[in-house]
């Protein structure tokens, strides 16, 4: 826990915050011994794939990267997208679980993978989820676009908003499938960005991800996604293949509490996008770790406010603090706090009083800004003038 070490009455004061570490070490100081000592941490491994990404879910700190804003071909990445968007129908009650959903000639006769629907049947919503999860298929992907946007082109545009939306910056989607189109692209950084969507707004759907097989019209398909079976702590998301964009992967996985996102493109065969996913998150989990210290909205401290209704303002961070950092790191951190000189009221609730920084010596790891957690309207009109006459002599004796 982070411990405040000067008052914060005055508006205007900085902050010092201790050290992140939980104890002091005692006089005198023990002789480290080999448990003590923190792994030194090796360069990154060397990835064999046009574009890759390593992200902390949690803190969205990139722990590595390379060529990772390229734009290219996303292949069946898409579909977390087009899944994505179901679960917001879902979630937002203007689509049902069991919602029999119609299967179009156009969606029936898509080629590449398939979940092997019929054309004019009526497909739960649920299953035709699981179809394009676990599946991968173009043709159910094509039927829930049709179901909730009346066409795959409107879908797309829908897709599209959602890609601004999410700060997918390099992402321009033309149909729900991922079929080879030299206007679609997407990134490493964008599908990573997405990846982080669907498991912090699709808690209750995201489970789909990891189940290793569905059958559907007696055709019983395994999730293409090899991770499942290589390592118990991955628990999704997505592969893609086309000839243009090689193959692709999107996992994630979680291991005591930490949760990485791993995002492989253009590597040259299902086997390496496999092998080179394991190296990334092997070293990520191995030499990283992530800490909470902040939940959103909780109170750092309280500043004066001047010509206010109330003379206090309760101040603290809209996003909470979460750090991913090199492991051994977080005994060495300082934060501090500077908050504005003279508040004056009214302060809207959110609004920005002040920054924090953390500190790795002269180096800045982390800033954000200080939000007031509450309103203060100003006061009447003799509370003002009371404040004024106060503040300056305030600000001539400080």
């Amino acid at each position: 826990m982070l411990k405040s070490l000067c008052k914060t009455a005055v508006v205007g004061c900085t902050l010092m915050l201790a050290s992140l570490s939980v104890a002091q070490t005692p006089t005198p100081v023990p002789q480290p011994t080999p448990a003590m000592i923190q792994p030194a941490v090796p360069a990154p491994p060397q990835i064999a794939a046009s574009s890759y990404i390593l992200m902390d879910a949690s803190s969205g700190a990139v722990l590595v990267e390379h060529n990772a804003d390229e734009r290219l071909p996303p292949a069946s990445l898409t579909k977390m997208m087009t899944s994505y968007i179901g679960s917001l129908e879902l979630i937002e009650g203007r689509i049902n679980e069991q919602d029999g959903v119609l299967i179009s000639e156009t969606a029936w006769r898509k080629g590449g993978s398939k979940m092997f629907v019929k054309v004019g049947d009526r497909v739960p919503f649920i299953d035709l989820k699981r179809g394009i999860i676990i599946q991968s298929g173009n043709d159910a992907s094509i039927a829930l676009a049709e179901h909730v946007a009346g066409s795959e082109d409107a879908f797309a545009d829908m897709m599209n908003r959602h890609a601004e939306r999410l700060g997918l910056r390099n992402s321009h989607f033309t149909n729900a499938t991922g079929w080879p189109d030299d206007n679609m692209y997407s990134s490493a950084r964008d599908m990573a960005i997405l990846a982080q969507a669907i498991i912090r707004d699709d808690v209750d759907y995201y489970p789909i991800y990891k189940e290793k097989e569905y059958t559907w019209n007696g055709i019983t398909q395994s999730n293409r996604n090899r991770m499942l079976w290589r390592d118990s702590s991955v628990d999704g998301l997505k592969t893609g293949h086309t000839e243009a964009a090689g193959y692709c992967l999107v996992a994630s996985a979680e291991r005591e509490g930490m949760r990485l996102i791993s995002v492989v493109m253009g590597a040259s065969s299902d086997a390496v996008r496999t092998a080179e996913t394991q190296k990334l998150l092997t070293w990520g989990f191995r030499f990283h770790e992530t800490r909470r210290f902040y939940q959103p909205g909780q109170v750092l401290s309280s500043a004066r406010v001047w010509g206010g209704e109330s003379m206090q303002v309760d101040v603290g961070l809209a996003d909470g603090l979460i750090l991913t950092l090199q492991r051994g790191q977080f005994d060495n951190l300082e934060a501090t706090i500077e908050l504005d000189k003279a508040l004056k009221a009214p302060i809207a609730a959110g609004a920005r009083l002040g920054t924090v920084e953390v500190r790795n010596g002269n180096q800045v790891l982390h800033s954000a800004p200080v939000v007031a957690l509450n309103e203060v309207p100003a006061a009447g009109f003799f509370g003002r003038l009371w404040d004024s006459i106060r503040l300056f002599f305030h600000n001539l004796f400080n």
